[in-house]
């Protein structure tokens, strides 16, 4: 019997709001556990359905999220390598107490899936216990993945109605192909008000400043 972590994102691609990484740590003997709770990728999953499952791991097992917030993807030279810092924390503080081995699988967001593997890997603290493996779709094919997509994909929906509430504006998913976001966007790209809330590394973004200091020229 050994110990087992899966790590999974939830909201990399949108346009507003935060990035969350979690991760569960278990038995290896429990991933059938939450695979009989239902646990699989976040995405196939109704609203209900993850709120039940996220309430099921979190109460039985330890997990660790980490958050990123706008500002902090903006001052990131490269999305995939802060993606491995927060990971490699996860890790960190999931096995600080650990004397034995474990397996950690990682849902990996990267093509190159070597490169990525060793950048995560030349972060944690206790490479001798750690046995890493990093997976495209590790959601798909690992329980313990699963029931993490599902801690961070929750842990992303508080964040973005927190966000609401407090600017008492519905923007929407927050991913750029949202009708809400999109018209959200395009009337306050430039607010400073929602600044903490909007990811000005990315294109959408970019393209509207671009436009609108153009048109300012002429």
């Amino acid at each position: 019997m050994g110990k087992l972590i899966g790590i999974d994102d939830a909201g990399r691609g949108p346009v507003l709001g935060p990035m969350v990484l979690a991760g569960v740590l278990i038995e290896d003997s429990e991933e059938l556990e939450i695979k009989n709770m239902g646990a699989k990728d976040s995405k196939l999953l109704t609203s209900r359905q993850r709120g039940e499952i996220k309430e099921e791991v979190v109460a039985r097992f330890k997990y660790c999220v980490k958050v990123s917030e706008p500002i902090d993807i903006d001052e990131s030279d490269n999305l995939n390598y802060l993606e491995a810092i927060k990971a490699a924390m996860i890790v960190n503080e999931l096995t600080e107490d650990l004397d034995e081995s474990v397996k950690v699988v990682i849902d990996c967001p990267s093509v190159n899936i070597s490169s990525w593997s060793m950048d995560v890997q030349k972060l944690i603290k206790k490479p001798e216990l750690v046995s890493l493996v990093c997976e495209h779709k590790a959601d798909l094919n690992h329980p313990v993945v699963s029931a993490a997509s599902i801690v961070a994909k929750e842990r992303r929906e508080d964040e973005m109605k927190k966000l609401r509430r407090e600017f008492g504006t519905d923007f929407g998913s927050g991913y750029p192909a949202d009708p809400k976001t999109k018209d959200f966007i395009k009337e306050n790209f430039d607010n400073p008000k929602y600044r903490k809330i909007i990811r000005f590394s990315w294109n959408t973004i970019k393209r509207l400043l671009k436009a609108k200091n153009q048109k300012s020229l002429f």
